[in-house]
């Protein structure tokens, strides 16, 4: 049975106001109801005629409020170095807009794309994606930066930028930590933005951004198995994307991303804080080219290693430790990574073989799963502590005579103080990068459900979304048609602070 209301007779609404610019007496205003006397009226009607009002009302407090808009980007890829080794998402620059697909790396700042002049750039792509060439010739929109504009000295943060003398134009050149590079100019141009809006709907922005357009590439990025057409640097410097759209109140000064680990992969990728009551922070290390943390103890089996802090502090000659989806596995300072790989050996010593396989301490198990490995927990400031199953720090390489091989996924970096915390240990947790208070949460969380997403800084006025992906993991060979978005499937506007 449908509920249903009886409607009334006139509802008297009686407000006092001083009116003293007329007679100074109170005034009685009359309000009368939209539905005839005595009229029937469903419950749906009325939440329907409720529902109209909602778009308008947070409509009015968006603008009273400024609040900038989530934004998501579609996640495809996979940690798995044995299949694709990285994480890509999909962005539509220039006018009329094209899409371009780009690795997400948090270990650089710039967004950058192959051009149409590119020399040795792949041609053709493993991934089954299409490899498109960026033309400010053919968008209405593109300018080239020149070397007197503010801009381009924005690009020495990020980059060694340059100018040429023959034609005033702003150039860069990039290397990155596997050796491989990249060089080419730096343009203005549209970008276009899927954004969602507290009242659970989908909307497109655009703004003006300046991005580099890459001429010449080198390493592994002229390599067709894995190519894409460019990176998406998420750093924190003047012309990361973060800083040019948080700057024009496009979007937030965070962005979060969820990878997924197991299947095709995918994940989440939101300009905004994911919001999860179990997430954890620890703070930023500040004036820092990446987003380094400070990392305190390892710990195995809730045994703390023997291993100076010093070892992984940030300072002249210590690279410290870093946070960088750009990068597939993870690494360790020499000075911790003999004292890890032992504790691990140790507490497994009866139950596995231990074999070395390509300079690798690797274990002969008869499981498919590694569940007899420990658990590790690595310590940060803050009493924040990051919780490794063995999947995030182990790989299966392959079978012999039915028993399964799974090796170390942490590598040694020799003489440079730096550890590394890539794809192997991010994926499968939320992972939230607040720049506006220089800390970054995570939580252990499954990657393919929905999540709650916030546009505000820390404190201050927060407008929640419901956000999850659409659709399950795909086959890789499926990856253009199917790549994974973000949908709402719910709506609340809350204000709200915390820490």
């Amino acid at each position: 049975m449908r509920p249903y209301f009886v409607t009334g007779g006139p509802v008297i609404l009686t407000i006092v106001v001083l009116l003293e610019m007329v007679s100074g007496f109170p005034t009685t205003l009359r309000l009368e109801r939209g539905f005839p006397v005595n009229n029937v009226v469903e419950l749906n009607e009325l939440k329907f005629r409720d529902s109209l009002r909602h778009p308008r009302i947070l409509q009015q407090q968006q603008q009273q409020s400024s609040v900038a808009s989530v934004v998501d980007f579609p996640v495809q890829g996979t940690y798995d170095p044995y299949r694709v080794g990285l994480y890509f998402t999909r962005v539509q620059l220039g006018s009329p807009p094209k899409e371009y697909y780009v690795q997400i790396d948090t270990g650089s700042d710039v967004l950058w794309v192959s051009c149409a002049q590119c020399n040795g750039c792949p041609r053709s792509s493993g991934l089954q994606i299409p490899i498109k060439f960026y033309d400010p010739s053919s968008s209405s929109t593109a300018s080239l930066i020149s070397c007197s504009d503010q801009r381009c000295s924005l690009g020495t943060q990020s980059s060694d930028s340059g100018c040429s003398g023959s034609n005033n134009q702003c150039s860069y050149t990039f290397q990155y930590g596997d050796g491989s590079g990249t060089s080419g100019f730096y343009v203005s141009d549209q970008i276009y933005l899927d954004t969602i809006v507290g009242d659970s709907t989908s909307s497109n922005a655009s703004a003006s951004i300046v991005f580099g357009c890459s001429t010449t590439q080198t390493g592994d990025l002229t390599k067709p198995d894995r190519a894409v057409d460019g990176i998406f640097g998420f750093g924190q410097q003047g012309l990361s994307i973060i800083a040019q759209l948080s700057s024009q109140g496009v979007a937030p000064d965070a962005f979060s991303h969820c990878l997924v680990g197991d299947g095709a992969g995918g994940g989440i990728l939101v300009l905004g804080q994911i919001i999860e009551p179990n997430m954890v922070y620890t703070p930023l290390i500040p004036s820092q080219p990446h987003y380094n943390l400070n990392l305190l103890s390892i710990s195995v089996n809730g045994q703390t290693l023997s291993i100076d802090p010093s070892m992984f502090a940030t300072s002249g000659s210590r690279g410290g430790t870093i946070i960088d989806s750009g990068t597939t596995l993870a690494y360790l300072a020499e000075e911790a990574y003999d004292p890890f790989v032992e504790a691990i050996t140790r507490s497994v010593s009866q139950s596995v073989q231990s074999v070395m396989s390509k300079g690798s301490q690797c274990y002969v198990v008869t499981s498919s799963t590694p569940e007899m490995f420990p658990t590790v927990s690595l310590n940060f400031a803050g009493g924040a502590s990051m919780f490794l199953r063995p999947q995030d720090y182990l790989l299966q390489q392959n079978s012999v005579g039915g028993a399964v091989v799974w090796c170390i996924g942490f590598q040694k970096i020799r003489g440079q103080g730096i550890t590394i915390l890539g794809d192997l240990v991010l994926k499968d947790r939320i992972v939230v990068y607040d720049l506006g208070g220089q800390r970054i949460g995570w939580a252990n969380y499954d990657c393919t459900s929905s999540v709650n997403v916030s546009t505000s800084s820390t404190g201050g006025r927060s407008e929640y979304v419901n956000a999850g992906q659409i659709g399950s993991s795909s086959s890789l060979l499926n990856v253009h048609d199917k790549l994974l978005s973000i949908f709402i499937v719910a709506f609340g506007y809350v204000i709200a602070s915390f820490s």
